[in-house]
């Protein structure tokens, strides 16, 4: 019971993403007391994506002074951070960076992610950190001597408690941390060429890293003494913002491309690699996955053009038999690996809304063959489903994705990764699922729609067949989308 001296709670989350860095503030009811947002730049050229590391803590800053504009300072109980996933840099034993910010994206390291190390069983996807680490090596071997590599959401911590930190086990998936024994394979990396001493530690995300101090309180309106808490990834962060978090809940995120995060009791293990698990701070797995197809498609088609518009006239082609595989680039990840495989449209659409329908109509059948895919690796998938990303903005997609799926799928107020890190903050000492159910606000649960189950299923049928002709699906998982849509 609270005391008269006693104020309500908030909670600060942070995110580090792409274009920008946001800050948000939450009370224990999930309402959102305040927000903040600074740009951010990138330097793009073919493969490589890099970032002044120096902007990443000025953004925050900036954005948190923002967010708490008119905040009581003595209601804030905690904060966390969560960045994009595979980023990393080298900083000097101080934390200050040595070099560029190599996003998560940047692609320089293919030699590294097929050298030798790659048979180790590491992550080796040249996106991800580890491969990068390599290549920051061979580039400027220099620099090895004392270096140290952080990951994106270290420079946050790092700041706001001003001193060394460990880095959250979220983050370091990526860059080989073995989430199941909690530790680094040192032997391992160091095989790979990986120096010993250039490792963070590590913590299970949701650990006190320690407290806000006096010269980040200054810069960043956090009152000093707020504790810090160990983060995660942006995906996982948006999990968290979804509240899916009980056994076999997913967030499927359709941003730019699509995402799907569930939890799981047990680890799943995939062959392949498609799929793999990050741990939750109550030892739980989330297992997800990152598709290539996506919304992307729709601003490479229709640039400049009113989707909302298009989206109204799609409606008239509800049962186009033309079939599209939307990639937004080239390459398949998830759910089936096919570095070569390329989008397609398959029939000649009769204009450019019966080509927009077709599209909406791809990613949701991608959609579906992903949950045909967790579920053929055992991966629990009968709970809640809920959508995030800009893809909810567009109810008719939200209902279309119902109906392909044959589910209700569930909406929410708030959806920032941002809002998943307040939280995570919150659940600190206490069962996240339960702090999510308090804080995650349902704005609407969509069912699917009578009669549209059948004319969908014969048109998914149709893609699997097709994308088995063009050997990108393998027969496994080809013949367990076929079983379940049957």
């Amino acid at each position: 019971m609270r005391t008269q001296n006693e104020t309500p709670p908030l909670w600060v989350g942070l995110d580090v993403g792409t274009q920008s860095a946001r800050a948000i503030v939450v009370a224990a009811d999930g309402q959102v007391v305040g927000r903040g947002s600074v740009a951010l730049h990138s330097v793009r050229d073919g493969a490589r994506h890099e970032q002044d590391p120096s902007q990443w803590w000025a953004a925050i800053a900036g954005a948190t002074r923002e967010a708490l504009r008119g905040v009581a300072p003595e209601r804030v109980r905690g904060v966390a951070t969560c960045a994009t996933s595979g980023t990393v840099l080298l900083v000097d034993r101080s934390g200050a960076p040595l070099t560029p910010g190599l996003m998560y994206d940047d692609l320089r390291a293919c030699e590294q992610a097929a050298s030798p190390g790659a048979d180790s069983g590491l992550p080796m996807s040249p996106s991800w950190g580890l491969p990068k680490l390599l290549w920051m090596l061979d580039a400027w071997p220099d620099l090895a001597a004392g270096a140290r590599l952080a990951h994106q959401a270290d420079v946050i911590t790092r700041g706001l408690v001003g001193e060394a930190v460990p880095s959250d086990s979220s983050h370091a998936l990526k860059t080989g941390y073995d989430q199941e024994r909690e530790a680094w394979p040192r032997d391992v990396l160091a095989e790979a060429g990986v120096p010993g001493g250039m490792l963070p530690e590590v913590v299970r995300s949701g650990s006190r890293l320690g407290e806000v101090c006096a010269r980040a309180a200054k810069q960043t309106g956090i009152p000093e003494g707020t504790p810090v808490i160990a983060g995660m990834t942006d995906g996982c962060a948006a999990q968290f913002a979804a509240g899916a978090l009980g056994e076999g809940d997913w967030n499927s995120v359709l941003g730019t491309t699509l995402v799907l995060k569930g939890r799981s009791a047990r680890i799943v293990r995939d062959p392949a690699g498609v799929l793999y698990c990050h741990r939750a701070p109550d030892g739980a797995w989330l297992p997800g996955g990152a598709s290539g197809t996506g919304a992307g498609v729709l601003s490479e088609h229709f640039a400049g053009r009113d989707l909302d518009e298009l989206g109204q006239r799609a409606s008239a082609f509800a049962d186009t038999h033309v079939l599209a595989y939307p990639l937004v680039s080239r390459g398949e990840r998830f759910p089936f690996a096919a570095p070569d495989a390329r989008a397609f449209v398959l029939g000649e659409p009769r204009d450019e809304a019966e080509l927009f329908a077709a599209l909406l109509q791809g990613v949701a059948f991608a959609e579906r063959l992903s949950f045909a895919y967790v579920d053929l690796l055992g991966a629990p998938t009968g709970g809640t489903l809920t959508l995030t990303g800009g893809g909810t903005r567009s109810r008719d997609w939200c209902e279309l994705r119902a109906d392909v799926l044959g589910r209700p799928v569930r909406l929410v107020e708030e959806s920032e990764a941002a809002f998943g890190m307040a939280i995570l903050a919150a659940s600190a000492g206490r069962d996240p699922a339960a702090v999510a159910a308090e804080m995650v606000r349902t704005r609407e649960i969509i069912e699917p729609r009578a009669g549209r189950a059948a004319p969908l299923s014969e048109r998914y049928l149709r893609l699997l067949c097709e994308l088995e002709r063009r050997g990108w699906l393998g027969p496994a998982l080809a013949e367990h989308a076929r079983e379940r849509a049957t």
